[in-house]
């Protein structure tokens, strides 16, 4: 059997397992070495298929990953995995794929790194589930949004507790629906509360501003890795993740000249927004477990299979997309774009190469829900819905085309899964009740959030795909937003496929993890 490593900076060398090391391993675990390596940020699994996953590490110096995993807790013969060198240009930061994984088992592993003088590190544990070979349940979790509105790790409230939340249901994977950071968000150390509590926060010197430099966004995904509850979901939930928005700044587009914003004080008066999601994207790349394509591209889109049941599609709303505007164009073009073309065509192709049960489509943002956008002093909307519940344009040209390709394509058996909006909904999109009436097969959209900042909305809906609100959870009206996190109204989502009936239920999720009243759907496949 063997196993691939995956280079600092390439991700794509040659598979090696090796024995090498394997004394000074079991001689250096426990030793009392000074200047030995230090994990301060736990580990994490992701891209994980039926055969292979990707690990992540982040030492404190330039040292050599070593990976170790096994089908037995215990670690009685496990598979040693010689990993990448970590350097300073990718901020020690190392990633390492493994391959040869028994399909549909509980995989253990450890991870350590060992420096030039010898020294090695503590071994940090984690686990997770490879995708099953055959129609075995697939139950899985999703949300977005963490540490926005200036609510970050509240020690005196038990740090981001909804991620101990989610560790706890067990779900075999986790797909993080976008702004796993708020880059753009300084922390403060205390904001009052409406009810006159006090919220204090852990501040660190990147999250004392917006972020600008690549140091900056490195420091922001740091800062989430210091939560406990963070670090010990990542031990035992993989991810599959996206981003949207605040891994750059708010409502950016690439095009975007930063000083024509009101925020544009924070940053560099030449700076486009592109220029700045670069150090974003870089960043992202670096402190999440997910790898480049193997041409080396940083594409973020992607398909993840979990098994005949199971595809999931993660979408990217925000490299693609042309300039937030009134939303109004009457064509398809660069302007009106969000998917753009490419990923487009690469989304039909794998549309229709698709084998499995169920398509679940993970987008960044909703497609229905009314989004606006005032950050250059306009009328403007950030989402794909304009407001206007008539003959799609705009944004809705693509996704209207992408529907009605799903038709005549025959694809059956899609949801949508998003987060972005800070609130909870279930939202059935109705061919007879959209203008168009007829043009799609109808389909689901599941919204959860946020995870750990503040709790808005709900917002309203755009009557152009003739979405219906079948569940909804979100402040009351006249509630002075947003809500903290200590008013309990944060959210995640769970959905479980039975392997022998193929239906598939969805719950919406409180804090505690608990089903939110009225929050279970099922949707028969057919």
């Amino acid at each position: 059997m063997k196993s691939r490593s995956f280079p600092r900076r390439a991700f794509h060398a040659a598979s090696i397992q090796t024995g090498l090391l394997l004394g000074a391993w079991d001689r250096f675990a426990h030793a009392a070495w000074t200047d030995a390596p230090i994990q301060s940020y736990g580990v994490m699994a992701g891209e994980v298929t039926r055969h292979s996953a990707v690990l992540w590490g982040r030492p404190d110096q330039e040292s050599q990953m070593f990976v170790q995993w096994d089908t037995d807790e215990g670690f009685g013969r496990p598979t040693r995995v010689s990993g990448p060198h970590g350097s300073h240009l990718a901020d020690y930061t190392s990633h390492c794929r493994i391959d040869g994984l028994p399909a549909g088992e509980r995989i253990h592993y450890r991870v350590a790194f060992q420096n030039g003088s010898g020294a090695l590190s503590d071994w940090e544990l984690g686990s997770f589930s490879t995708a099953s070979d055959s129609m075995e349940d697939v139950f899985f979790a999703w949300s977005g949004d963490t540490a926005g509105q200036g609510f970050g790790i509240n020690p005196e409230w038990g740090g981001m507790r909804i991620y101990d939340a989610i560790a706890k249901i067990a779900p075999q994977f986790f797909v993080h629906s976008g702004d796993m950071i708020y880059a753009d968000n300084p922390m403060p150390k205390e904001m009052p509360m409406a009810d006159g509590s006090v919220w204090k926060n852990i501040v660190t010197e990147a999250k004392s501003h917006a972020a600008n430099s690549l140091s900056d966004f490195r420091g922001n995904f740091q800062y989430n890795l210091m939560d406990d509850c963070v670090r010990a979901f990542h031990r035992t939930v993989p991810l599959y993740v996206q981003w949207d928005d605040h891994e750059t700044t708010n409502n950016w587009y690439p095009q975007q000249h930063l000083r024509l914003r009101k925020d544009s004080a924070a940053y560099d008066a030449m700076e486009t927004a592109r220029q700045l999601s670069e150090r974003a994207k870089q960043a992202f790349f670096e402190y999440t477990p997910i790898a480049p394509m193997p041409s080396g591209e940083k594409r973020i889109y992607r398909k993840m299979a979990r098994g005949p049941l199971l595809d999931l599609f993660l979408l990217d709303l925000r490299s693609y997309r042309g300039p937030n505007s009134a939303n109004h164009q009457s064509e398809i073009t660069d302007e009106s774009a969000i998917l753009g073309v490419e990923q487009m065509r690469w989304l039909k192709r794998s549309l229709a190469e698709s084998r499995a049960v169920w398509k679940v489509l993970c987008c960044d943002m909703p497609l229905g829900v009314i989004v606006g956008d005032n950050m250059e002093g306009k009328p403007y909307y950030e989402a794909v819905a304009n407001g206007k519940s008539d003959a799609p344009s705009g944004r809705e040209l693509e996704i209207a085309e992408l529907l009605s390709w799903m038709k005549d394509a025959d694809i059956k058996n899609t949801l949508w899964i998003t987060a972005d909006v800070h609130y909870s909904a279930a939202h059935y999109y109705d061919p007879q009740r959209a203008v168009r009436k007829g043009s799609f097969q109808p389909f689901w959209e599941f919204v959860a959030g946020p995870l750990h900042a503040g709790t808005f909305g709900p917002n309203e809906l755009d009557g152009t795909f003739g979405p219906e609100v079948r569940f909804q959870w979100a402040p009351k009206p006249g509630t002075k937003l947003p809500l903290p996190p200590s008013a309990g109204m944060q959210s995640f989502g769970t959905i479980r496929i039975d392997g022998r009936t193929k239906r598939l239920t969805a719950e919406l999720r409180g804090l505690d993890g608990s089903v939110l009243p009225n929050g279970t759907i099922e949707v028969e496949a057919e």
